[in-house]
């Protein structure tokens, strides 16, 4: 574990990211308090920032996975029926 001043953390963020990456906690500091923590991801982590994303909003809920997942695109619905569309579009025409 290393503690480290905001203003060396900013000078040397590269460093102290790598040292973190590899395992090491980095306290970073502000006048001798420490404000934040700087450690390697969780396991369960995904690498990527957009698969991180999506498991974070499903695990809060705001998204629900796919309970069948088969590989094809899901069925597309009609917005209307043909029949109504087509009488809309003769009402349009001859309104204008």
């Amino acid at each position: 574990m290393r503690a480290v001043g905001i203003k060396t953390l900013k000078n040397k963020l590269s460093e102290y990211v790598r040292l973190a990456g590899t395992g090491e906690v980095i306290l970073v500091t502000d006048r001798d308090r420490v404000v934040a923590e700087l450690v390697s991801p969780s396991p369960g982590r995904a690498p990527l920032v957009a698969d991180a994303a999506l498991a974070e909003a499903v695990r809060k809920g705001w998204l629900t996975p796919p309970t069948l997942v088969t590989g094809e695109a899901p069925p597309r619905l009609p917005a209307a029926a043909l029949r109504a569309l087509l009488e809309e579009l003769d009402e349009d025409r001859s309104a204008g």
